[in-house]
């Protein structure tokens, strides 16, 4: 029986300082108008699946067309399924937006790609060093999808989109 082992060290200390930084987060993330803040972050709002409890998680995230792309290391996606929109508070407006989990590496690689060219912090976040060719290393790539590392693509719903 083979077992996932549990998350590296600097993604535990990661982790935990977004959890604190993600309290302070929120009441500006809620405002009725957009701050320099909303451009790269909205707040997602979603039921636990086990506990039934509403949570609202802060997330980068860039715009790709009509779709959103954010990076899915963590827990909090979990929670969500592809069949069921959410509410997203975006630019200090609520919208409803479908999630879809990209998985496939190569496809993760290229969106990784779009997303630091819109916004190069995010390759901070994500973690996953690029090789000298300027492309992500394969091996740490592949070891990030095997802990549940994706992309989540947000298809904003057609009545509420910005």
């Amino acid at each position: 029986m083979s077992t996932i082992p549990s998350r590296p060290l600097s993604r535990q200390i990661q982790a935990r300082l977004m959890s604190m930084l993600n309290v302070f987060m929120r009441p500006v993330l809620r405002l009725p108008f957009p701050t320099p803040l909303t451009k790269r972050i909205m707040l997602v709002s979603f039921t636990g699946r086990k506990t039934g409890k509403a949570y609202q998680q802060p997330l980068s995230y860039v715009q790709q067309g009509d779709t959103l792309l954010t990076p899915g290391g963590g827990k909090w996606k979990l929670n969500l399924r592809e069949d069921q929109p959410v509410r997203i508070r975006l630019l200090g407006h609520d919208v409803f937006a479908r999630p879809e989990f990209v998985k496939d590496p190569d496809e993760i690689e290229h969106l990784i790609g779009v997303m630091t060219a819109a916004n190069p912090t995010v390759g901070t976040f994500v973690g996953i060093p690029k090789q000298p060719d300027g492309r992500l290393d394969r091996s740490r790539l592949e070891t990030a999808v095997k802990y549940g590392f994706m992309i989540v693509r947000w298809h904003l719903d057609e009545e509420t989109a910005l």
